[in-house]
């Protein structure tokens, strides 16, 4: 794989959505987790005026040799825009090339003109150890003193009865 070769794209139209959702597929099957989503609700949180996230595939040509999906965050404690990335995928091929570093500094990149964003932050499973370790040799670090909580759809839609 040369570095030439290769070329970022933002997720536009519904080849691309295809090529995002192949990937996306292809990540969780990798982590053993379910892939819930669906073409509609995938083209539902990219699409129209005001899009959930934002999808970044890189390209070889005709191949798809990986994607991230990733939104915008704001932080009042950082006093910063910042970017969530909830899914980078790099095909079994391209890995250890650096093509992973390259996919976050460009979803870095996007994050930069299209809020301002100085930041990224991500989750890594805790059996996931290599990926831990991908992420450790490109700076990140482990958040301490906190920890992620987590309301699900029916939790949603009782608090929002609950409160109405």
């Amino acid at each position: 794989m040369r570095e030439a070769d290769i070329t970022f794209r933002i997720v536009a139209d519904a080849t691309d959505l295809a090529r995002l959702e192949q990937a996306l597929r292809t990540l969780s099957a990798d982590i053993g987790e379910d892939y819930a989503a669906g073409s509609a609700a995938l083209a539902h949180a990219l699409t129209g005026p005001n899009p959930a996230a934002h999808g970044l595939l890189a390209l070889q040509k005709d191949q798809t040799l990986g994607a991230a999906l990733y939104s915008p965050a704001f932080s009042t404690v950082r006093g910063a825009a910042g970017v969530y990335v909830s899914d980078l995928w790099v095909s079994a091929d391209a890995r250890g090339q650096g093509l992973g570093a390259r996919l976050l500094a460009q979803v870095a990149q996007q994050g930069a003109t299209l809020w301002q964003a100085t930041w990224l932050k991500l989750a890594v499973y805790d059996h996931s150890h290599s990926a831990q370790q991908f992420y450790k040799r490109l700076g990140f670090a482990p958040a301490t003193g906190m920890q992620e909580m987590r309301l699900g759809p029916d939790g949603v839609t009782h608090l929002i009865k609950r409160t109405a």
